[in-house]
């Protein structure tokens, strides 16, 4: 039965033959049978990369196959979200890697998206730590690839949004940890010039990312908070509140209610949350131990946040510019600042050192904005698009729902590598979606 699939940008929606299993068999049946399909996990990617006529859900695929608790491989089914790995993992004195700002994704989603965290600089992306993974490819066959077995099968799917094949199975490195705790600093940075000296003065920090107003001018253009973190040590812990060092976070959750209308999204009402946002830092600096969900997954304590953004949805923009291209930075903040186009979320963060086939990062800045989709917005976003090439920039597909091919094919210059190794594994073009015809990767 079709039914309307959006993922969580709720833009562009899909009419979709969605298909759920539970086993192996299960799914090689049904995939044996059917065209233009791609995976789709929790639809936490916010453009079109996981929209295609027929869907293969995997979030009931979701079990912990095994978990070597002395060194840290973890081995589970790829519709497993990360909320239920820490589940497993942290009472034990692991963590995730690398995490998102989401711990609602899948470990198939997060190898297809080759996702990035606070710590980039330190500990690179996801696909850095898996350890060995199953790829079901095309003509049905089940291939288990790793960075030394079928080398070109596991590049081109770690970040390949799902095009080489349905990721089932997965081995993934953990990091030890003393505590579920996070030793917090928040540091306010009057401008954008004293935002990145602190980026240099902190670069020691495990994790490092930025609030910026973009909606500022003059002296305060660019003013920010970084937020620091490193994993608390169980001797920096004191008082009744921590007895138990490795306890699980409570789980605190409102529910957004209902979609705002468009009007409430505005100028004014973006300067209105930024300067209280920025406000609320009343020294120039912070230190506080607090629990990982705030500090990683801040949004996820609001379920249907996305409501936020009106009905017509929302248009996530990422992009990363070489370090050398701060006068980029400068210019697109100040274009956004020009036109009034403010965005709640505006994060800054630090890439370190990456050279992949398709992963988006590269050593740089990368800065993450939402903006509802609206007259004007996409062609507004072209122009963003101009200026990032223009600095030796590139946008970050899981994010998409609009780019053009042509800025994917200037900002990634092994794209032509990457899809001669799709065209091997699928000749046919048998896994495809909405993106990745738009950006004329099976098309």
């Amino acid at each position: 039965m079709k039914k309307n699939i959006a993922n969580w940008g709720n833009y562009p929606v899909k009419l979709a033959e969605d298909f759920q299993f539970s086993f192996d068999d299960e799914l090689q049946r049904k995939f044996s049978k059917t065209k233009c399909v791609i995976a789709r996990g929790n639809g936490r990617c916010y453009g079109d990369a996981s929209l295609a006529d027929n869907t293969v859900t995997t979030l009931r695929y979701d079990k912990i196959l095994s978990f070597d608790t002395e060194k840290g491989y973890l081995e589970m089914q790829s519709g497993i979200t990360l909320d239920h790995v820490l589940e497993v993992i942290v009472p034990k004195g692991w963590f995730l890697p690398v995490t998102p700002g989401t711990k609602l994704i899948t470990i198939g989603g997060a190898v297809a998206s080759d996702v990035h965290g606070k710590n980039h600089h330190v500990d690179g992306c996801f696909s850095n730590h898996v350890h060995e993974m199953d790829v079901i490819v095309a003509d049905n066959r089940l291939v288990t690839c790793s960075p030394e077995v079928n080398q070109d099968l596991f590049d081109a799917t770690c970040g390949g949004m799902g095009l080489t094949g349905i990721i089932t199975r997965v081995i993934l490195k953990l990091k030890k940890i003393e505590s579920s705790y996070i030793a917090q600093k928040q540091v306010k940075a009057k401008n954008l010039e004293e935002l990145l000296q602190f980026f240099e003065e902190y670069k020691h920090y495990t994790y490092s990312v930025a609030w910026i107003d973009c909606l500022q001018k003059g002296n305060s253009f660019g003013r920010s908070i970084l937020i620091l973190g490193e994993h608390a040590k169980r001797s920096e812990l004191t008082g009744n509140k921590f007895k138990n060092p490795l306890q699980l976070p409570e789980k605190k959750q409102i529910k957004f209610p209902f979609y705002l209308p468009s009007w409430s999204l505005n100028t004014i009402t973006v300067k209105l949350f930024n300067a209280l946002y920025y406000a609320k830092n009343t020294r120039k600096e912070n230190n506080n131990i607090v629990s990982y969900e705030p500090f990683f997954y801040p949004l996820d304590a609001i379920l249907d946040w996305n409501k936020g953004y009106g009905k017509k949805g929302f248009i996530q923009y990422q992009f990363v510019l070489p370090l050398a291209s701060k006068n980029g930075l400068i210019k697109i903040l100040q274009r956004i600042s020009d036109r009034g186009m403010g965005s709640f979320l505006a994060v800054l963060k630090v890439f370190g050192k990456q050279e992949s086939l398709i992963s988006f990062p590269m050593e740089g800045y990368t800065l993450a904005l939402d903006f509802p989709v609206r007259e004007g917005l996409f062609k507004f976003l072209d122009e963003l698009d101009d200026l990032v090439l223009q600095y030796g920039g590139r946008l970050y597909m899981s994010k998409d729902a609009r780019m053009q091919p042509e800025i994917l094919k200037a900002g990634y210059t092994r794209l032509e590598e990457f899809k001669s190794i799709i065209h091997r594994y699928d000749p046919d073009t048998k896994i495809r979606s909405l993106l990745s015809d738009r950006l004329l990767l099976t098309k």
